[in-house]
């Protein structure tokens, strides 16, 4: 009987102590410094602005965070802002900075700390309907005059390829161009850049090239405390069990 009391005792007190190594760990005051943009339908400002904060910012991967960081009980601000490449360098610069969607690849990998994934995407070329350009693979590209969106996973991708993508501050600015004859081809993300053409009155898109698929993820700064990761990843793996993210996601598609 007194050894069962007290192996009862041992698991009681390791319980305790555990869950107050989870929380002890984190400085009081603590909190997470959050960007995104305008991505949609994953993340975007309500009034379609390039700047937003907390509840004026919606979408799939804004609805997950928001939940996963309620779970794990760590406060953050949230902004919506512009333009990527500035938000997306603070994050790399200041820790408990974190940013997303973020496209997750190997050349980011070790820049950051990964949370996720929240979604997943397709990296597509696209062309005008009366187009008669036929791309067989990503070499093919570089005889083209190809829209990108600057400091974005498939500019990035299409550089680390020898390509030379003309990019944009704002992936919305392609559509204008490729619907003018300033681009041939425009490098982007699906669903988004079908949204964002859809957004300027543009319908007559086709996609010409599919090249990779991808998997979008909150992006934390590497010096952030693992046990802030291994939290919100906890959250967001519950998240997925009971059906919160698959529920989320078709609230908007």
């Amino acid at each position: 009987m007194r050894t069962w009391w007290l192996r009862l005792a041992a698991v009681l007190l390791g319980g305790v102590l555990g869950t107050t190594q989870v929380h002890a760990e984190l400085p009081e005051g603590y909190r997470v410094v959050l960007f995104t943009e305008n991505f949609p339908p994953f993340n975007m400002a309500v009034d379609e602005k390039n700047f937003a904060r907390d509840e004026a910012i919606d979408g799939i991967s804004t609805d997950l965070v928001r939940e996963m960081f309620k779970r794990a009980k760590i406060d953050y601000n949230l902004s919506l802002r512009f333009p990527w490449d500035r938000i997306y360098n603070l994050t790399l610069e200041n820790a408990n900075y974190g940013i997303f969607s973020t496209t997750r690849t190997p050349e980011r990998e070790g820049l950051f700390k990964w949370v996720g994934p929240l979604a997943t995407s397709s990296w597509v070329v696209m062309a005008p309907q009366n187009s008669n350009i036929t791309v067989s693979d990503v070499k093919a590209l570089g005889k083209y005059r190809v829209g990108a969106y600057k400091n974005d996973a498939v500019s990035l991708f299409l550089e680390g390829q020898g390509l030379m993508p003309i990019n944009a501050l704002r992936d919305q600015e392609n559509v204008a161009k490729l619907q003018s004859g300033q681009l041939d081809l425009w490098a982007t993300t699906d669903p988004v850049g079908r949204y964002l053409a859809k957004q300027a009155g543009v319908s007559n898109l086709k996609i010409v090239l599919r090249m990779r698929e991808a998997t979008l993820y909150l992006a934390l700064n590497k010096d952030t405390p693992d046990e802030v990761v291994n939290r919100l990843q906890q959250a967001l793996d519950a998240m997925r069990r009971e059906g919160v993210v698959d529920r989320i996601t078709k609230n908007y598609l």
